[in-house]
């Protein structure tokens, strides 16, 4: 069937789109995507370490079944994250070609280690797991120590491109703007590299602590008050609650740096819009049309003195107006940026206090609260946590706009010139929402079956419990389930969970 040239003309409408936006947004949306997998990657082995130590050192068999089991999570997840980061790494060629075109040769530098890392972590992943029935005890727990470093280090090494896009060095260019040399040391750690790495490093251990204590707190909520959550929920939560205040700590560095090396970033995160001294922090609020700030809480002098403390409220703040308005982002730009801001610094300041509840009981008391409503309160810290980092992403990517190597090359310089590209953004999006569900049913699956087996075997299969039923409690020797509303004993006794 032949179509009429009208529809012909409405239908070339539609695809001749400008392809930067649509670049952009899926760029966001598969980073938005992958970064909630990376806390659990660089942090869950960490933590199934701490609890196999436990097992081994003082023969707790809740501590080695807890290993065992977030061992095979952080498998599935891992599994997850590999297939989003190789969709990340596809996308610089696909959607940015202008810009790896130009700047591939140092921007392509730590991806070439981040590769290393993440084969080594693969492969130790794989040897830990098996070894669950392969390896005597201490040999298979020094296994899982080169997870964590690969982890860590696979992450700063991601981390390391994203900080030289902020602070691009160590190349030269020739006559006609290509680049001629690189250093690779200079690439790697270049000036913006050590405080973004430290500020998402920590930022791993926070979400991912919070992300796993929430799961067995709200379990306690219901109830599951053994052992075996109860040590959960501990080791998780200390994680996140040595991490939290590090990271307000990394924080306030990483935004001084920022001060000084970004100033129209920070004028964007603090909602300056013109230079001035005595600058207030305002809390919430927004940039109004007329370049003035409209509404939100202000505290007198406090963006001045955060700022340089040496200096107090008499420290300069640069201005927006201190470049013309091609060169700092749009004013839609900038509340999103300031929203993030305030999120990202909201939530981390509640974390904050809901890690000192915990070192204060832990103190005063030897144990961890207990309470209905601090378990809430972990039970939503997992969301919030998750929340906080991606306002992270949104303050450090947004926030350089119109730059995507700052000062130096402009986003819709290195975009694809596609116009298609809208097709390719609602194809990920769809194929990114089956993903994700289906994780969280592999997930809550697995989780099932783990609550049906009796404990801890050496003999499983590595990805969960070994289906012909050997080793589990009859079903008329189980112990009953708690009446609706009622609490689990709070004993050592195994239940099923």
């Amino acid at each position: 069937m032949v179509l009429p040239v009208d529809q012909l003309a409405a239908a070339a409408a539609v695809s001749a789109v400008d392809p930067v936006p649509w670049a952009r947004s899926q760029m966001a949306f598969t980073l938005g995507f992958h970064i909630i997998l990376v806390p659990l990657g660089v942090s869950w082995a960490a933590m199934a370490l701490i609890a196999n130590y436990r097992g081994v050192k003082h023969d707790d068999r809740d501590a080695l079944e807890l290993a065992q089991r977030w061992s095979k999570y952080m498998a599935v997840t891992f599994a997850v994250g590999a297939v989003t980061g190789t969709v990340l790494s596809f996308e610089f060629g696909l959607l940015w070609p202008r810009f790896m075109a130009q700047w591939g040769d140092a921007f392509g530098v730590p991806f070439a280690f981040e590769g290393i890392f993440f084969f080594l972590e693969a492969i130790f992943v794989a040897i830990y797991i098996f070894g669950w029935r392969r390896l005597r005890p201490w040999p298979h727990f020094w296994t899982g120590v080169p997870i964590v470093l690969a982890g860590v280090l696979g992450s700063v090494s991601v981390v390391a491109a994203n900080a030289w896009m902020n602070a691009p060095t160590g190349y030269t260019l020739d006559g006609s703007g290509r680049i001629a040399t690189v250093d690779p040391v200079r690439v790697i750690f270049n000036d913006s590299m050590p405080w973004q790495a430290a500020h998402m490093v920590v930022a791993a251990y926070l979400v991912g602590g919070c992300l796993v204590a929430s799961v067995y707190a709200f379990a306690m909520l219901r109830g599951r008050r053994d052992r075996y959550h109860r040590l959960g929920f501990t080791i998780a939560f200390t994680v996140a609650a040595i991490a939290a205040p590090i990271q307000m700590g990394v924080g306030d560095g990483l935004a001084r740096w920022v001060y000084e090396n970004q100033p129209v970033k920070f004028a964007a995160i603090e909602l300056v819009p013109e230079t001035s001294s005595d600058v207030p922090e305002t809390l919430l609020g927004r940039l109004g049309p007329d370049g003035q700030v409209e509404g939100g809480l202000p505290i007198p002098g406090m963006a001045s003195w955060l700022s340089d403390p040496s200096t107090g409220r008499d420290t300069v703040v640069q201005g927006l107006d201190s470049v013309p308005a091609d060169e700092r982002p749009t004013t839609r730009e900038v509340n999103t940026v300031h929203l993030a801001w305030d999120v990202m610094v909201g939530i981390g300041t509640l974390l904050l206090l809901l890690a000192g509840w915990y070192g204060v009981v832990w103190l005063v008391r030897r144990r961890a609260p207990r309470g209905r409503l601090f378990l809430a309160a972990v039970s939503a810290s997992g969301v919030l946590a998750v929340l906080a980092m991606e306002a992270g992403w949104i303050v450090t990517e947004v926030g350089r706009q119109p730059w995507i190597v700052y000062e130096v090359m402009r986003v819709e310089d290195a975009a694809t010139g596609n116009e298609g590209v809208w097709a390719t953004f609602v194809g990920v999006v769809l194929l990114y929402l089956v993903l994700g569900t289906t994780t969280v049913l592999v997930l809550r699956a697995m989780s099932r079956r783990f609550r049906r087996q009796a404990a801890f075997r050496d003999d499983d299969t590595p990805y969960g419990p070994s289906p012909d039923g050997v080793g589990r409690v009859p079903d008329d020797a189980r112990a009953p389930e708690p009446a609706a509303g009622g609490a689990a004993p709070d004993h050592d006794a195994r239940e099923p969970r």
